[in-house]
Formats: C-alpha cells, sequence, structure tokens
C-alpha cells in the first residue's frame, strides 16, 4: 500500500522500531503518571473519607452527650418536682392534723385558762381599747383600730409548725 520501494522498508526498520520504542516509553512514562495520579487522588480520597468518618464518630458523639446531658437534666427535674411534691404533700397532711388536734383543745379543762392568757396577750400587745371575741375556729381575735390580732386555734397551730426545725427541714433539703 505503500508507494516506496520495497528495499525502504529495510531502510525504514529502524526508524519504526525507534518510533516504537519512543512510543512504548511515552506509553509507559504516562500509564506511571496516570498510575502515580490515580494512586494520590485515592490516597487524597482514602483520607478525606477517615476524615468524614472521624468528623462523623465526633459530631455524634458530642450529640449523643448533648442528649445524655439533657435526658440527664430532665431526669433529675422530675425528680426533684416529685421529692417536691412529695414533701408539699407531708406538709399539708400535717397541718390538717396539726388544726384537728388544735380544734380539740376546745373540748380540754384547761381551754378556759388557755384562753383567758390569749386575751391578756391581746391586751398587752393591742393596748387596753382592744377589742377581743372568741373566734369560731377557737381562741380569740382582738382588734384595736386598724390594728388587728388573730390568735385563733388554726393560726396558733400553723406558726407553731413552721416554728418547728423539722418542718423548715422539709423545704431545705
Amino acid at each position: 500500500m505503500s508507494s516506496l520501494p520495497p528495499q525502504s522498508d529495510t531502510a525504514l526498520a529502524p526508524v519504526r522500531e525507534a518510533l516504537r520504542a519512543a512510543a512504548q516509553t511515552q506509553s509507559a512514562e504516562l500509564h506511571d503518571g496516570a498510575r502515580r495520579e490515580v494512586d494520590a487522588l485515592l490516597a487524597s480520597a482514602r483520607a478525606q473519607a477517615q476524615k468524614i468518618i472521624a468528623d462523623a464518630a465526633r459530631d455524634g458523639a458530642a450529640a449523643a452527650r448533648a442528649e445524655a446531658a439533657l435526658r440527664s437534666s430532665r431526669i433529675r427535674r422530675e425528680a426533684h418536682e416529685l421529692v417536691l411534691a412529695r414533701r408539699s404533700s407531708v406538709l399539708a397532711e400535717l397541718r390538717r392534723q396539726l388544726r384537728v388536734r388544735a380544734s380539740a383543745l376546745q373540748d380540754d379543762p384547761s381551754y378556759p385558762a388557755f384562753v383567758a392568757g390569749l386575751r391578756e396577750q391581746c391586751v398587752d400587745l393591742l393596748g387596753p381599747a382592744a377589742t377581743v371575741s372568741a373566734s369560731p375556729d377557737g381562741g380569740v381575735i382582738a382588734a384595736a383600730g386598724l390594728r388587728s390580732l388573730d390568735l385563733s386555734l388554726p393560726v396558733l397551730a400553723e406558726l407553731a409548725l413552721d416554728s418547728l426545725p423539722e418542718a423548715r427541714e422539709l423545704w431545705t433539703r
């Protein structure tokens, strides 16, 4: 197919061989360069993947810690509310029982002397012009001008309870 004479094949053989060798060398160099580039890209991709995995693990751990802290805080708050509700219930029951027992004082034989002492206390505190009357709940109520004094049995029972260290401890522990 070539228009060259047949002896030119022999003459061109070294040129062809040199071109083929040069092409093979260039092909090998291109192949090696491409392999190095692929290896570098793979190494970079692996490094990025490891970084992404590490970041995701760190973010996941941080999110888990935050969730655990929220859950722990919620549980502590609920426990505290439960304790406060129980303390409030105990104190309310204590107040109820104290009012019942204070009311029962009216049946005690020494009640009239007790009421006389309360009347004296009202006069001492509000002055001789104080009007002292019996409270429907037991004890007395007094008034002098704009000042008044409630020494009824329920109020005295509440004051007694509030002065007990055990009652205060229900709210300070």
